[in-house]
């Protein structure tokens, strides 16, 4: 019928040059004339019709000169985009839902606005509140590279908030990152030339540095010059920073109008407490006691000019009337459930806790439960109207989470609020919840405080009679240094009430020490940092289980693919075990019920143990929901985290009648890693996360499930071919068994002189080739030159020029794309996967008919 229309126009706060998801989005756009924007609209759906496209959903990007007023189009994407995931969550259209439906043969006006249940599909939606997107950024894990951004998108996730305006939207959004921020804040201790030259740059967080720019009395003309960021949006900014400083200077408003007008332009309490240097308790008193609330307002497609009935919300002050009259919340007189969300994407925490969020709704829904999710993730199916009963798409901050559940309190029955299943994020608001008598279903907050306390957990250990490597908690630097010297080396460095191995590292040598322990105290965050000997060449397991607070579910049993020190996010996993014994697989169940029970624990459960020379140490214990859950679930075919959360309203493990299921085939998850978007990042592997993603590989042959999964990740295993060794001192005895596998493999064998010297005297060919810094033709030439089927590569040594020419090897092999390990135990499975795919044919079947 040619029918189209335009489902939302989004605009980039940051200037061309900035990939659009690394930079602030703003929904609608704000900057553009009426003129502009029908010309856009006008010229977008011309190029759909030039292009060809027929049903479903397109994305065209746009760029305007603001000298001129020219505009060119610099991109169209004849599909779902991800700025499409956005938009549907800023609408509240669901764009793919649409789309799928148009390209089975409906036309738009035959589909219903599922939201307002009466105008169809072909109305475009109208919004009357400003969406605000903001990246979130991981440079800290990346270090080598500069953190300046570009046409390459960097950013590793994204908080989205919404707003009556473009002040409140963006300060809700800042504080939804969860990286510390409580609205503008003051991160650069910079002075004003300093500023000025870094304006210029393309930097993350570069709002908060206009901010600092107008604190330290920059005009508005030289900040857009030098940022390229539209006047409005400056304009905009620096309202909030000339609102800052009357709150510095008078103290917090003394009245209603004056506190609700502050709060309305987007200012936290926390925001409040740290102007006026007050505790953020006193804020929130003041605040209440002058009858300042928020109300909750609906995404409704329509901006309120038909009836909604579905319940998306957000929180705004700005209101024309009372409270009882704007607020749009209206709690049901039901049972409910409160379930907590993750937040913004990063490494470490992602998709596979939002799994858990959606699981848990769809099984308490069914059990006769009203669920409401908390999140503010735009990216995830947790955020989608359907998924929930009631969604309130705020900021997961105990500010936003107590207006929330007290206005949801206000009638019907609050069973409870379920904080194992996001991750670290929630489990940081159990404190809260705990303190306000809030009820939290499932593992309570003592437990997760116990687990999370690493002396506490320590002394828990000694009396279940449990091993754990020899270690000493540290509330400051100097005894940190005294039980380092004490442990004796090498020993690794944990932080307390952290995720995904953040600060985590292994100390080798004396030198490292000092700047290992700085950084881990930095990340812990005020916490006591835990340190233990490391246990070299252990094997490591991860275990899931569900305890309903007397039985214990072991539900997977996870052998990781390397050995123990690299972070498990990182580490290729397998389930069932590849070689562990029987004994030893019996005794880890047993040291799971322990450790379940003495935890008090109710749900899930996580824990990671190293196994060396038939002895099992605990390294540690969650009691939430991991990241491994999604792959336990697809990997055993049951559905844990909808057991799990009905575990938590009281339902017995008994009546699910679960056993561990032999389904004659294994699992391989494998990790994800975003290497090639941040130069000079070494892809050596530690105990600090840095994958951003994950794939599985099933077959009934281990090594057909491995091969799978490395073909899944980008990795392809060559069948033949040239193959470079390059060994650490202390696997060069290990390295003439794995070259006499790979010469069986009719691979042909090159390495470094150290390590082709002592293959070839034991008499196997192998090619000496120089490293990256003798001279040409070197290593890194032969990679270059596509000649290189698989790099073998464990690590450098302790000299600087024998670590640099270890790195650039690293580097030459991911440019060019040549499969490679790091180390010895990856290396064997590889050789493993290589020599099933050579005697055996890759079968595919769904997953079900394993």
């Amino acid at each position: 019928k040619d029918n189209c229309i335009i489902i939302c126009s989004i605009e980039n706060v940051d200037p061309m040059g900035i990939h659009t998801g690394d930079s602030v989005t703003i929904a609608p756009a704000l900057t553009l004339t009426d003129k502009e924007y029908q010309i856009m609209r006008n010229a977008s759906i011309a190029c759909l019709r030039k292009i060809g496209v027929e049903t479903g959903g397109s994305n065209v990007q746009f760029a305007i000169n603001p000298k001129n007023g020219r505009m060119v189009i610099i991109e169209m994407n004849p599909r779902v985009s991800r700025s499409s995931a956005l938009a549907s969550k800023a609408t509240g259209f669901p764009i793919a839902k649409v789309a799928a439906k148009l390209a089975v043969g409906y036309t738009l006006d035959e589909l219903k606005n599922e939201i307002t249940k009466t105008t169809p599909a072909s109305f475009e939606p109208t919004i009357d509140y400003v969406v605000t997107k903001v990246p979130r950024f991981t440079f800290e894990k990346f270090s080598t590279t500069p953190a300046i951004l570009g046409t390459s998108m960097k950013s590793v996730g994204e908080a989205m908030a919404i707003g009556r305006n473009f002040k409140e939207s963006l300060q809700k959004a800042l504080v939804s990152l969860e990286v510390g921020f409580s609205g503008l804040d003051r991160i650069f201790n910079l002075n004003k030339n300093q500023i000025e030259k870094k304006l210029k740059e393309n930097i993350p967080n570069k709002i908060l540095l206009v901010a600092e720019a107008f604190r330290k009395k920059i005009n508005i003309k030289k900040i857009q010059k030098l940022s390229k960021i539209d006047n409005w949006f400056l304009e905009q900014i620096k309202e909030i920073v000339d609102s800052e400083n009357k709150i510095i200077k008078r103290g917090l408003p003394k009245n209603y109008i004056e506190f609700n007008r502050i709060k309305s332009i987007g200012f936290s309490d926390k925001r409040l407490s740290q102007l006026t240097k007050i505790n953020e308790s006193i804020v929130r008193k003041k605040r209440t006691s002058l009858n300042v609330f928020p109300v909750f307002k609906k995404v409704d497609t329509c901006a309120a000019e038909f009836k909604s009935f579905t319940p998306y919300m957000y929180s705004t002050y700005q209101r024309n009337f009372d409270i009882n009259s704007e607020c749009e919340a209206s709690p049901s007189s039901k049972k409910k459930i409160v379930i907590l969300g993750g937040g913004p994407n990063r490494i470490g925490q992602g998709i596979e806790f939002d799994y858990c969020c959606c699981q848990a709704s769809y099984a308490l829904k069914e059990a006769g439960f009203e669920t409401i999710m908390i999140n503010c993730n735009p990216e995830t199916v947790s955020t989608d109207y359907d998924t929930s009963d009631r969604l309130y798409f705020e900021p997961l901050k105990e500010e936003y989470v107590r207006n929330i559940i007290n206005r949801e309190k206000e009638k019907g029955n609050l069973v409870g609020i379920i904080a194992q299943f996001g991750g670290q994020t929630p489990i940081k608001l159990a404190k809260f919840l705990h303190e306000n008598n809030l009820p939290i279903l499932g593992t309570q907050y003592k437990s997760i405080d116990l687990a999370e306390d690493r002396e506490r957990f320590k002394n828990l250990l000694d009396k279940l009679k449990l091993k754990q490597a020899v270690s000493g908690i540290a509330k400051n630097f100097n005894s940190a240094i005294k039980i380092a010297k004490k442990i004796g080396l090498p020993l690794i460095v944990r932080p307390s009430y952290v995720l995904g191995g953040r600060a985590m590292k292994i100390v080798h040598e004396k030198s490292q020490l000092k700047n290992f322990v700085e950084e881990a105290f930095k990340a812990a965050e005020n916490n006591s940092i835990l340190i233990d000997k490391f246990i070299n060449n252990a094997m490591e397991i991860d275990v899931d289980a569900i305890s309903d607070g007397k039985e214990v579910f072991v539900a997977g049993i996870m052998q990781h693919i390397e050995e123990a020190g690299i972070h498990s996010g990182d580490s290729a996993c397998c389930i069932p075990p590849v070689s562990i014994k029987e004994n030893l697989i019996a005794e880890v169940k047993n040291q799971t019920r322990k450790l379940a029970l003495g935890l008090k624990v109710k749900g899930f459960m996580n824990i990671q143990f190293a196994i060396k020379n038939d002895e099992i140490y605990v390294i540690e214990v969650n009691p939430r929901a991991s990241r491994t859950v999604p792959f336990v679930s697809k990997a055993t075919g049951i559905p844990l985290a909808k057991i799990a959360s009905l575990v938590m309203t009281g339902k017995k493990l008994s009546k699910f009648n679960l056993k561990n299921k032999n389904k004659n085939m294994f699992a391989v998850k494998e990790a994800v890693f975003p290497f090639n978007k941040f130069p000079n990042v070494d892809v050596l592997l530690g105990p600090e996360m840095k994958s951003t993603g994950e794939v599985m590989g099933l077959d009934e042959d281990f090594g057909l499930a491995f091969a799978k999964s490395q073909i899944a990740a980008s990795n392809s295993l060559p069948t033949k071919g040239l193959a470079f060794i390059s060994l650490q001192n202390k696997h060069k005895n290990e390295g003439i068994d794995l070259a006499k596998k790979l010469i069986s493999l009719n691979f042909t064998l090159c390495g470094t002189e150290g390590t082709a010297n002592i293959i070839k005297k034991n008499g196997i060919k192998c090619k000496k080739v120089n490293k990256s810094s003798s001279g040409s033709p070197n290593i890194i030439d032969i990679l270059n030159s596509k000649k290189i089927s698989l790099v073998i590569n464990t690590g450098g040594g302790k000299k600087t020029h024998v670590i640099k020419d270890a790195t650039s090897l690293r580097r030459a092999t991911l440019i060019n794309k040549v499969p490679y390990c790091t180390n010895m135990s990856t290396a064997y499975t590889c050789l493993r996967a290589i020599k099933s795919l050579k005697s055996k044919k890759i079968n595919v079947k769904a997953i079900q008919d394993f």
